[in-house]
């Protein structure tokens, strides 16, 4: 999974209009704290469920679920991703369904390694009752957890820069002092959001 961050982190880092527009920062979508924006009680439970299995906390440190990753998509789906809350909405239903048919239980109430089994059977296709496929709604599922996960965390993820610490990304920044160019010392965190800084207007375009 984190051999793939490295493809989007400079993406993710500071959250691309295509998946979470600016008209989120004028509705102040910060300010709801944890209050869902755009799932219900139950898709969010499942969300979070998969969520912690596709980046589970570990030795490494935390995970996808504790850098609120689940709040980022649920956040996103009010907002540029709004064209994918039926996806959503009918995609983690799915999941449940699958969950329930296989193994008697929604997937929020398996145990870890029956929801790992039950997440391998998405990815690789194997699952019904999923439009356009299993897979499809696994690999986008994926990449959004990836992004919450990574992202700023303005945009809701990344809750405490978990998962810029996970990689070892310091932080925003928009200068580059000489004691952060030294090849041999890893740079201080500065433990700054992109919009910490006054030159971006979260309120504009």
């Amino acid at each position: 999974m984190l051999e793939r961050v490295g493809a989007i982190i400079g993406i993710a880092a500071f959250a691309p209009r295509a998946f979470v527009q600016a008209q989120a920062r004028s509705q102040g979508l910060a300010g709801l704290g944890n209050a869902l924006v755009s799932l219900t009680t139950t898709e969010a439970e499942t969300l979070r469920a998969v969520i912690a299995r596709l980046i589970p906390a570990d030795e490494n440190g935390p995970g996808a679920l504790e850098a609120r990753a689940d709040r980022f998509i649920d956040r996103g789906l009010g907002g540029a991703l709004k064209n994918l809350r039926s996806v959503y909405s009918s995609g983690l239903a799915a999941i449940n369904n699958y969950a329930q048919s296989s193994k008697g239980m929604p997937f929020s109430k398996l145990s870890a390694s029956e929801q790992d089994a039950i997440l391998k059977a998405i990815e690789q296709n194997q699952a019904n009752g999923f439009a356009g496929g299993s897979a499809q709604f696994f690999n986008l599922l994926r990449a959004h957890t990836i992004q919450g996960t990574f992202s700023d965390p303005f945009y809701g993820g990344n809750e405490n820069f978990i998962g810029w610490d996970l990689i070892g990304y310091p932080g925003a920044r928009i200068a580059v002092s000489a004691n952060l160019q030294s090849m041999d010392v890893k740079p201080e965190s500065s433990r700054k959001s992109a919009y910490d800084y006054g030159m971006f207007n979260k309120g504009e375009i």
